[in-house]
């Protein structure tokens, strides 16, 4: 009977310790990739940017760009694979002279 709680309970450390992993694997993509949306948008080439950030994410990713003043901020964010968390990233630049 113990042997039942323990493997359960293993199993359930195991399922969050890879539901965590994934959620950090997400997080360095949303980096990356709103870095990058930031980068091409202050360029003034949204749509590469949209196109390069959904490349980079991953899948299912929503990102969202906008202009506050001389700057660009792009965000990236994702539902988890943990119940209730949600991955996201912002990144900013300002916008280059022509862009």
């Amino acid at each position: 009977m113990e042997a039942a709680f323990a493997i359960a309970a293993l199993v359930v450390v195991l399922m969050l310790c890879v539901g965590g992993l994934s959620a950090v694997t997400a997080q360095v993509r949303c980096v990356d990739a709103a870095r990058e949306a930031a980068r091409l948008a202050a360029r003034g080439d949204d749509a590469s940017a949209t196109a390069v950030a959904r490349r980079i994410a991953p899948d299912g990713a929503s990102v969202h760009l906008r202009r506050e003043g001389a700057v660009v901020v792009a965000q990236v964010s994702i539902p988890a694979a943990l119940p209730g968390l949600t991955v996201s990233s912002q990144a900013a630049a300002a916008m280059e002279p022509g862009g």
